[in-house]
């Protein structure tokens, strides 16, 4: 999929999708507190969104093939984003909210790389 590939409509369906994610993830975690928020912040919203503007916007015989792709792509995300959030808590207590944050990114940043390479490049997932 190229940049021109990318639709207004896709564009959008993201953006209500993942907004309206993190919009409820607050209003609960408002209400109910914040150990209840954090079930729909990590509501995949935004893969949800990007596999179903790939159905839209292809035919089945290239859309399967796409799809496939943003799931070993949202595979390898959603790893690394656990690993962050580890990280965040750990370094966050230590190091004070500033640098534990920013050293959490940059843990992200290098575990998205390392899977990248190692898997996915790798042909592990398919």
């Amino acid at each position: 999929m190229s940049f021109s590939d990318i639709t207004l409509t896709g564009v959008f369906l993201r953006f209500v999708l993942g907004g309206g994610a993190v919009a409820v993830s607050y209003i609960i975690a408002r209400r109910a507190g914040a150990r209840w928020g954090w079930i729909f912040a990590a509501f995949p919203a935004v893969y949800i969104a990007s596999v179903i503007t790939v159905a839209m916007g292809t035919p089945a015989t290239e859309g399967v093939p796409l799809a496939l792709g943003v799931s070993r792509g949202a595979l390898a995300a959603m790893v690394s984003n656990i690993v962050c959030s580890v990280a965040a808590f750990w370094l966050i207590g230590r190091k004070g909210w500033k640098k534990g944050l920013v050293y959490a990114l940059l843990i992200w940043l290098g575990c998205v790389a390392v899977i990248y390479v190692a898997v996915l490049k790798s042909g592990l997932l398919g």
